[in-house]
């Protein structure tokens, strides 16, 4: 069995786990748990004091580094960040992340599967990029899939209007709201609503950004809700390094130039 433990880096992805196990993170299409679940078939333990292969909850697993995983944990082998190997440290990075995490997650989600047609109401680029699950309702829209895949989930509603560049994913029973101007990469949780502009950004389900207001590279986590209007800054006047303070009392860590929200649960 696999076991995915939080050991000692709980602590550094303040505020999304104060409600959650850090392999609940949402980063790409998929939790981090549920990569796992997907590319094993199996189910995944996050009891620690299950036996099994322990394995530390915050890395990205996809189809070419999983088994390398499994094999270095099975051995004792630390397991470090590499170009086949990301890893989430701080909050921020699941938005830097979700990139690479949206287009591993779109091969894993569509493996054998055949999109649903597009009505030919909407504007598509490059279609074989695109993949929409039955159910989902799209009209009078614009999806551009030529900078990274875009995957549309049961019953979610794109209105009339909406702009969305990949990569985007956009979970179960969610919906887009008209004029609605997406730019990847962008993962929308299910049952959420959005509008307005949104770039680079993760809502990990049950949360809104309904109406016009700028959201971009920001995390909100559950049942979070943005007022109309509602804009973030994600880059700094100077345009030097965003730092974030974690804990109380603790000395800023620097996420780059360009970092946004982070907005726990509730």
């Amino acid at each position: 069995m696999i076991v995915l433990v939080e050991n000692d880096i709980r602590d550094n992805l303040f505020p999304f786990t104060a409600t959650r196990h850090v392999a609940d993170i949402l980063v790409g299409a998929l939790s981090l748990k549920q990569k796992w679940e997907k590319l094993t078939g199996e189910k995944i333990s996050t009891n620690e004091n299950d036996t099994g292969v322990h394995i530390p909850a915050n890395i990205i697993a996809t189809k070419q580094n999983f088994k390398e995983i499994i094999e270095k944990a099975a051995n004792n082998i630390l397991i470090e960040q590499t170009n086949s190997i990301k890893i989430i440290k701080y909050p921020w990075q699941i938005v830097q992340l979700n990139d690479y995490a949206l287009r591993e997650d779109f091969g894993i989600l569509t493996a054998n599967k055949k999109s649903s047609e597009l009505p030919e109401n909407n504007k598509i680029i490059n279609s074989e990029n695109i993949f929409i699950e039955d159910g989902a309702a799209i009209s009078y829209s614009m999806l551009n899939a030529s900078t990274g895949p875009i995957y549309i989930s049961a019953n979610a509603q794109i209105m009339e209007g909406c702009m969305i560049r990949g990569p985007f994913f956009m979970g179960n029973n969610s919906v887009a709201k008209m004029g609605t101007k997406i730019y990847g990469a962008t993962s929308i949780g299910a049952n959420c609503v959005i509008g307005g502009e949104i770039k680079n950004s993760v809502l990990f389900g049950n949360s809104n950004k309904a109406h016009d207001g700028y959201l971009g590279d920001s995390v909100l986590g559950e049942w979070c809700n943005l007022g109309a209007g509602t804009s973030n800054s994600n880059v700094k006047n100077t345009a030097g390094n965003v730092g974030y303070i974690l804990q109380k009392d603790a000395e800023p860590i620097y996420a780059g130039n360009k970092a946004g929200l982070l907005m726990g649960d509730y």
